[in-house]
């Protein structure tokens, strides 16, 4: 069984330096994310978080260590992406920056392209620049896609300053990883704050509250029409979907094409254009919702290293009520076609 996991981070310290006073100011309570001092307990089929100070550590790393831990896991490749928040550094710093992480990954992609490849970082705070980046990122440095931790700004991907963006990620046949970052601080304070340290913090976050803005992001998308407009935009979704999944049908009884101005129903757009990741959330119940709604052409592995461990990764597969071909098709098959691996 080929396997290909494509929700696997690497951390950069250059741009975490660089974002920081904006991560104290909006989101204080990230300190409190996993920390050692409240870690969490594992229980009955649960993967716990890696201490965040250690994830931090092995993100760092894109050389021989990373692959003997996928060695070690039987994870054959690891698309690669950067989950740290360049939209957050300061303007003139955002290009240098790209370039330079997107430099350094394409460089651990060449050492070892039979099991790295990677996701772009663009600097959002320049439509124009994130172009250009894009397009040497992709057709001179040869990454596969791109990866957007949380909102690019202070609003969404739909606002019309990113739509050259889109088109060029479009254009180019590559994918767009939309990925759950802290919540607008307002949403944060209103919805999740008032409680303990620790759980003000995670309900803010991998609890609940990043999954919820990540989701309503993707449907954001749809509902602009985006997708209408950009039919060939393949947007992916991890932690099952962002929850959205698990309210489609409801989405499609209040909200109907008539309502929307939209050509197809919300799920059917949702079915075209987007691919759901469990991010190291190995539950079955989610994974039998999934497959019977969204369906398994569309399901595409990852672990979330090196913020989950890899522990049991193969195991949960093969324990899968699946066929051999679909587990073909959400090992490595749906990954291979999405991000065109064929001859790697």
């Amino acid at each position: 069984m080929t396997l290909i996991c494509i929700e696997e981070h690497a951390v950069d310290r250059s741009i975490a330096e660089a974002a920081a006073p904006v991560l104290d100011r909006e989101a204080p309570y990230l300190r409190r994310q996993s920390s050692s001092a409240s870690p969490v307990r594992p229980g009955p089929g649960r993967r716990p978080a890696v201490d965040m100070a250690e994830a931090v550590r092995l993100g760092a790393d894109l050389g021989p260590d990373r692959v003997r831990r996928m060695d070690e896991h039987g994870i054959d490749l690891q698309i690669v992406s950067w989950t740290s928040p360049i939209q957050l550094v300061p303007a003139d710093r955002a290009l240098p920056l790209c370039r330079s992480v997107n430099d350094r990954l394409a460089r651990a992609v060449a050492a070892r392209p039979d099991r790295l490849q990677g996701m772009a970082a663009l600097p959002w705070q320049d439509p124009a620049a994130a172009v250009d980046e894009l397009d040497r990122a992709v057709t001179e440095l040869g990454l596969r896609g791109v990866l957007l931790l949380g909102r690019p700004g202070a609003g969404f991907l739909d606002d019309p300053r990113y739509l050259p963006v889109l088109e060029r990620i479009a254009a180019l046949e590559v994918p767009l990883y939309v990925h759950p970052f802290h919540p607008l601080p307002q949403v944060q304070q209103a919805y999740y704050a008032g409680f303990g340290e620790k759980v003000t913090a995670e309900l803010s976050l991998g609890a609940w509250g990043w999954h919820h803005e990540a989701g309503v992001h993707v449907l954001r998308l749809i509902l602009a029409g985006v997708f209408e407009r950009l039919p060939q935009l393949q947007v992916i979704s991890g932690h099952w979907g962002e929850l959205v999944p698990f309210h489609l049908s409801r989405l499609d009884d209040v909200l109907s094409p008539g309502d929307t101005g939209l050509s197809r129903t919300i799920t059917e757009v949702y079915r075209s254009n987007v691919w759901v990741t469990p991010s190291g959330m190995f539950h079955r119940p989610q994974f039998d919702f999934v497959r019977a709604v969204v369906g398994l052409d569309r399901v595409i592995w990852s672990a979330d290293y090196p913020f989950l461990r890899l522990d049991g990764t193969r195991e949960f597969l093969g324990e899968l009520d699946v066929t051999p071909e679909e587990r073909e098709k959400i090992t490595h098959v749906n990954a291979e076609r999405l991000f065109r691996l064929t001859g790697r």
